[in-house]
């Protein structure tokens, strides 16, 4: 057998010993490791890989263990051939298709792909000036903790609650870690029959337009706002009405009385920053009492309002079950966790959980348990308080740099929240920006896709400060002023 045949790129957040368990499943699923084929010595892989013998010794009987090699005494290691049983065999595909291939865009009913939506690079941890919003510093985050959680969440004793087909019910642990620490701190008072769990905010607002919206039905949304909640909601009606956001967020006024549903972000309107004052809020639900339409409350953001006195959240206001209220766990904890939730009625709570049933059943049970730990103690009521302190000192470095580089382009969000809205010259385009800024090692975000209409404007774009250390932040503002000056020459 040639060497060759035997390597693997090491890398940081892997074991060497799990890197070689990878190389070898994957060559004896794969066929190159025939059935009942010897392995080489431990000591001469161990040589051939540069690695240690016992590192290769402990991989072999790791794969004895669970099947794929067998031991013989004095002899070695080798294929074992039941590892393979039950495999269809892939030589029996055709590799040239018969007949007329199958033209799958006349079937399409919709065309999701013509929606503008937020792109970031994948790999954007390696830019060296990253203002990108709503991911996660690896540096403030309490591994160790969410680590301790899971160990729980996964042990033998709780093994039923993970394990389960819950049938579309959600862990009673997190629902009630959910109403008794998440919601108090927004000024909402729930029920458990009122809470349901989602896969993140925009599960929740894919599940509501689902059941309440169909073509016909009137939407009125934040111009500019969530490009997603426009795209989802576009998915089911073509009347949606864009109303452009004043030092206020959402005007209040007659062009909301024709709406069945009216989306709104009034913590931290997304992507502005700006907050709704309580006034305006107290006039949307009684404008929504009095035009019969129903207030979709996307609580953007809610958990970092580190530069103003909280504000409650709309829901808490709500005495007429009126407002359905959008919340989620990714801001805090982080994006790939897709965990939310939603609060509204229980004749509501109740449809949706049926149709949750027929699209995904359940959120996965052990993530749920996990962060119904997390919650419980105590390390969720932390990590906000760390992030308060890290985003303060971020926002106050951003507001600074750019007075300094480029005054007068963004307002200093009276909330917090953990990113800038900036307009640029009226002849810049955001996405050429964007595009020559990445060769110089700084991500931003075009603000285009947050606009509605044919020709939105081009030359607006959001910073974020949530994944950019405070000594990054001046020096990559001051890059990006340069690179503006030579878009505006």
């Amino acid at each position: 057998m040639r060497d060759t045949l035997f390597h693997f790129e090491r890398t940081e957040n892997t074991s060497i010993q799990s890197q070689i368990r990878e190389m070898l499943v994957s060559a004896i699923l794969n066929g190159q490791l025939p059935s009942r084929m010897p392995l080489p010595s431990s000591r001469k892989m161990a040589k051939t890989l540069k690695v240690s013998r016992n590192t290769v010794v402990l991989a072999y009987q790791g794969l004895v263990d669970d099947g794929y090699l067998t031991s013989r005494e004095r002899s070695g290691f080798y294929v074992n051939p039941e590892i393979l049983e039950g495999r269809a065999n892939s030589d029996t595909r055709q590799d040239e298709p018969k007949g007329k291939k199958l033209d799958w865009k006349k079937r399409f009913k919709l065309h999701p792909t013509i929606h503008p939506t937020i792109k970031k690079p994948l790999d954007w941890q390696t830019y060296k000036y990253p203002f990108i919003s709503n991911q996660v510093d690896p540096v403030l985050f309490p591994i160790a903790a969410w680590r301790e959680c899971t160990r729980q969440a996964m042990g033998k004793r709780g093994m039923d609650a993970w394990t389960s087909d819950t049938s579309g019910s959600d862990d009673p642990q997190l629902i009630e870690q959910i109403k008794t620490r998440l919601l108090p701190r927004r000024g909402i008072m729930a029920s458990t029959d009122e809470i349901l769990i989602t896969l993140g905010a925009q599960n929740g607002l894919y599940l509501m337009a689902s059941l309440l919206m169909r073509e016909g039905v009137r939407v009125a949304i934040e111009d500019p706002g969530y490009p997603d909640a426009r795209n989802i909601f576009s998915v089911k009606t073509s009347n949606i009405t864009p109303i452009p956001v004043d030092q206020g967020g959402l005007p209040i006024d007659e062009r909301l009385d024709q709406c069945d549903y009216v989306y709104v972000t009034p913590s931290h309107q997304s992507p502005t920053t700006r907050t709704m004052p309580m006034e305006r809020r107290k006039a949307l639900l009684s404008r929504a009492e009095e035009h019969d339409f129903v207030v979709i409350e996307d609580d953007y953001e809610s958990e970092t309002n580190y530069a103003s006195s909280p504000t409650p959240a709309l829901k808490s206001l709500d005495i007429n079950n009126r407002v359905v209220y959008v919340g989620s766990l990714s801001k805090t904890l982080f994006p790939g966790l897709r965990l939310g939730y939603l609060v509204a009625s229980s004749d509501l709570i109740d449809e949706l959980r049926a149709l949750r049933l027929l699209m995904l059943r359940h959120t996965p049970n052990n993530n749920q348990r996990t962060v119904a730990y997390f919650l419980a103690l105590g390390h969720h009521d932390t990590l906000i308080h760390r992030l308060h302190r890290a985003y303060r000192s971020r926002w106050q470095a951003m507001a600074a740099a750019l007075e300094k580089y480029l005054p007068g382009s963004a307002e200093i969000p009276t909330f917090g929240g953990t990113s800038f809205w900036v307009r640029g010259d009226e002849n810049m385009d955001s996405f050429d920006l964007a595009k020559d800024a990445l060769t110089e090692g700084l991500v931003l975000e075009p603000g285009t896709p947050h606009f509605a209409g044919e020709a939105p404007p081009a030359n607006f774009f959001r910073l974020g400060l949530s994944s950019i250390p405070d000594e990054r932040i001046e020096p990559g503002i001051e890059l990006l002023s340069q690179i503006m000056k030579r878009h505006k020459a």
